[in-house]
């Protein structure tokens, strides 16, 4: 420490006047104050409750600006200053000792000396073991991390006056420092003050008593906004053996100081989230609900889409089915009846077909023994089952010998087999197709897909349907299976084009897997993102619901951003503060909205063998960054707003 500089008052106020406005009417508080004190001065300032003199600790102690006049701190023109860099001379020379403590409720009484050389940048273990020091020196050793709700009005006074004297304490500013204490805790106080003042540091006292102006070496009576006296009280006391100065330690700069800067801004915005644990779960509410509806519905979206192409991929990815008329729906089908079976005995003569199956459909009452039902009955070859991939189950399918001789058997599925025959015994079983009686000589099972509604399925030699069944003359599809070796597209410009010179004309369609294929993954993966698009709207109502709960934190805490502001905190710290506060908010509900996404996918999946979720990594990796979006984007307003608050007006708050 050097001795005090004699030459020129560490504080000079000139001609300050403060105003307010008060709707349409402006209240003066102070008229035309000016000012000298020294470094190493103790000096009260007194008057009566509205006579001015808190306003002008708050304008001495740079949480508050003169409306005219000037100010000057160690020849420093503190108009000139902007609010950072008035941050940085609250951080470095002042240190207040509040009526009402302004401790931080969420810290214990280290962490609440600490703040100070928070905003300074002192490394964490050095700026602990100050503070135990401090505390340890002013008699709370053994309360240490203690909350203030723990701690007496009187020890709490002396955590805000070791905080005061974190970052060294040059001038301190107590407004009404006894105002809040019993007798002897304010005593306590008093004599504390008249220490430190003893070892050179600048004491301003605020306060409406006499007693403790009294103290005093100067006492500076203020009334209705001037300054009524400025005398010295009692013998003169020895002058203070130095001066105070703001502490030296080692700083950072560049990257490092930001970096150390972050660090303690996610510290802080850590523990307001953990101390206030209910609020920020239901904050982050409508983050989880909007992240888990958006996987979700992705992961159905693909799910299903990969469950029905695998669907069709069973069915064989090579095979074509030609139909009547002009394309699929047209009211024209049943009435062009040209597909003949020499239709596919012409395909099937072609080198790219592995199997042709002419097919007639109709549907009819079928009766056995002892139960009747309405059954699907399905004309068709013996390369049937081949070209559609079905799998016999019991006895045989036909062959080209049934099917010239129109044999009366039948070939059923599974279901049909468990509808007519519950024993599962059916091969030689008689059914009854209308007036028709056919022998069932086989059981098959589908290893593909069914679309639309599912049926009992019964199949019959083509020829035996359209003439004893039916007695159409046409065919209603053909299906070729076309050999691995062709291509696809060259296979059915052949088919086109023989029909064509068959017919005359193109009075037929076709269709494959791959179109199916092709029209099902682009039907899919547009009504997946139209529906992730209307669950992101949820994403949206739940940043909205973190920016308005982030603004009623930003009230509910206006107290401790006064607080904040008062020890030294930049703006930008405060901005940071409370926006990491958002994003981790929104970051937390984005991992638990994925995390309750894929716990309800697979709750879903245990309980429905039929629903299928594939997860995507890009949907979960957006719905990650999306969080962090709205946590940015939503919590940026708040944070402002937090950074903007005037701290004389934040810590008056009620």
């Amino acid at each position: 420490m050097t001795g005090p500089d004699t030459t020129q008052p560490l504080i000079s106020i000139r001609d300050v006047t403060r105003s307010f406005q008060a709707g349409e009417e402006t209240i003066t508080v102070l008229h035309g104050v000016s000012l000298d004190i020294r470094a190493g001065e103790m000096v009260a300032i007194i008057g009566q409750s509205g006579s001015g003199k808190s306003t002008l600790m708050n304008i001495l102690g740079c949480l508050d600006r003169p409306t005219s006049g000037t100010y000057r701190f160690a020849g420093r023109d503190v108009e000139a200053l902007d609010p950072d860099q008035l941050a940085q001379l609250r951080r470095e020379h002042f240190g207040f000792i509040f009526q009402r403590y302004q401790l931080l409720g969420d810290l214990d009484a280290v962490e609440n000396v600490e703040v100070p050389a928070v905003y300074a940048g002192e490394a964490g273990r050095a700026r602990r073991l100050r503070a135990e020091e401090l505390l340890q020196q002013l008699g709370l050793g053994e309360r240490l991390d203690h909350r203030p709700s723990e701690l007496s009005g009187g020890q709490q006074q002396r955590v805000s006056v070791a905080r005061a004297l974190m970052n060294g304490g040059e001038v301190i500013l107590a407004d009404e420092p006894t105002g809040a204490l019993d007798t002897k805790s304010g005593e306590d106080l008093i004599a504390l003050l008249l220490e430190l003042n003893r070892q050179g540091h600048t004491i301003i006292v605020v306060t409406h008593d006499p007693k403790v102006a009294a103290h005093a070496r100067r006492v500076i009576e203020i009334r209705d906004g001037a300054i009524l006296s400025d005398k010295s009280t009692g013998p003169a006391e020895p002058a203070p053996v130095a001066s105070a100065t703001p502490r030296r330690r080692a700083t950072l700069s560049g990257a490092a100081a930001g970096i150390r800067r972050f660090t303690e801004a996610f510290h802080s915005a850590t523990k307001a989230m953990l101390a206030h644990r209910l609020r920020s779960f239901l904050t982050m509410l409508g983050i989880i609900i909007g992240i888990a509806s958006v996987v979700l519905v992705v992961a159905l979206g693909n799910g299903t889409q990969q469950k029905v192409l695998d669907n069709i991929s069973s069915l064989g990815t090579n095979t074509i089915t030609v139909r009547a008329g002009s394309g699929f729906g047209r009211r024209d089908a049943n009435r062009i009846q040209t597909l003949v079976p020499s239709d596919a005995e012409a395909i099937a003569a072609q080198d790219y077909a592995v199997g042709a199956s002419p097919a007639v459909s109709t549907s009819k009452t079928v009766v056995s023994a002892s139960n009747s039902a309405s059954v699907s009955i399905n004309g068709v070859s013996g390369d049937y089952f081949g070209v559609h991939n079905y799998a016999t189950v019991y006895g045989s399918t036909f062959d080209d010998t049934d099917v010239e001789g129109l044999a009366q058997v039948a070939v059923l599925d599974e279901d049909t087999l468990s509808t007519f025959f519950p024993s599962g015994n059916a091969i030689g079983q008689v059914l009854m197709i209308g007036q028709v009686p056919v022998r069932v000589i086989g059981v098959v099972r589908s290893s593909g897909a069914t679309f639309g509604p599912s049926s009992l399925n019964l199949w019959v030699p083509y020829t035996t349907a359209m003439s004893r069944i039916t007695g159409q003359t046409y065919l209603s599809s053909i299906g070729v299976r076309v050999a691995d070796d062709h291509d696809m597209t060259e296979a059915q410009e052949r088919i086109t084009e023989l029909l064509t010179l068959r017919h005359g004309t193109q009075d037929f369609w076709l269709q494959n897997s791959d179109t199916i294929r092709s029209t099902i993954t682009s039907t899919t993966q547009t009504m997946t993102w139209l529906v992730a698009a209307i669950a992101l709207i949820s994403l949206v109502v739940g940043g909205i619901g973190v920016m308005n709960i982030m603004l009623v934190s930003v009230t509910e805490r206006t107290r401790e951003i006064g607080v904040r502001v008062a020890v030294g905190a930049r703006r930008s710290d405060i901005v940071s503060q409370f926006l990491i506060e958002a994003v981790l908010v929104c970051l937390v509900g984005g991992v638990l909205g994925i995390l309750t996404a894929v716990g309800a996918g697979t709750l879903i999946s245990s309980l429905s063998a039929d629903t299928r979720l594939a997860f995507s990594p890009l949907a979960i990796a957006l719905a990650f960054f999306s969080s962090t979006l709205i946590g940015i984007t939503f919590g940026f307003l708040p944070a402002r707003s937090a950074a903007k608050l005037d701290p004389v007006v934040a810590l008056n708050r009620e």
